[in-house]
């Protein structure tokens, strides 16, 4: 069964909106955003969420050391959405373990993917968003969604983002069968 993420929670009330509509993880933006978030209002809401639900931050190269905090103080994942080095991802994983590092991979066409051969050994799951220049993501745009389908090869979780809509996200389910989908808005 695919999972899904509910992203840029921002507010006590929708992080348990979220989880009454069958969220299994809620994501905090930590990054330049409209749903940015600061550190003291997501340890609140993170505290208020059931502990079956997974709580993920989102981070855009931020420094290692606040990622290596947030993700042993109060998350239970990080999602490194920017150009995270592969040591970066290295030390990060020494806090918690591999599984607990969601590395993001912008993408276009196939050859963008050739990149997921150096993260193979350091993140858990691979995260394919779309790829928009100068943008490190939430664009609200799909992409070719039988790139994922290869993606599956490096032998991690893929997480699906990328202009989901309730439109098509059940098309997206079935052709890709990810581990995850992740919306947000």
């Amino acid at each position: 069964m695919t999972r899904v993420k509910i992203c840029g929670i921002t507010t006590v009330d929708d992080a348990l909106l979220a989880v009454d509509s069958g969220a299994d993880a809620i994501g905090f933006i930590f990054a330049d955003s409209p749903r940015k978030i600061d550190l003291g209002k997501a340890i609140e809401i993170a505290g208020a969420v059931p502990g079956f639900v997974s709580r993920v931050g989102v981070f855009v190269d931020a420094p290692t050391e606040l990622v290596k905090e947030s993700l042993a103080s109060f998350l239970d994942y990080v999602q490194l959405h920017g150009e995270e080095s592969v040591s970066e991802c290295e030390m990060l994983a020494q806090c918690r373990g591999r599984e607990r590092i969601v590395k993001v991979f912008r993408v276009h066409e196939r050859s963008d993917l050739a990149v997921l051969d150096d993260y193979v050994d350091v993140a858990g799951m691979f995260h394919l968003d779309t790829r928009v220049e100068g943008k490190p993501g939430g664009t609200g745009r799909t992409f070719d969604w039988s790139i994922a389908v290869e993606a599956k090869k490096w032998g991690r979780p893929i997480i699906l983002s990328g202009g989901l809509t309730p439109e098509h996200v059940a098309e997206a389910v079935a052709e890709v069968v990810p581990y995850a989908v992740d919306v947000s808005g």
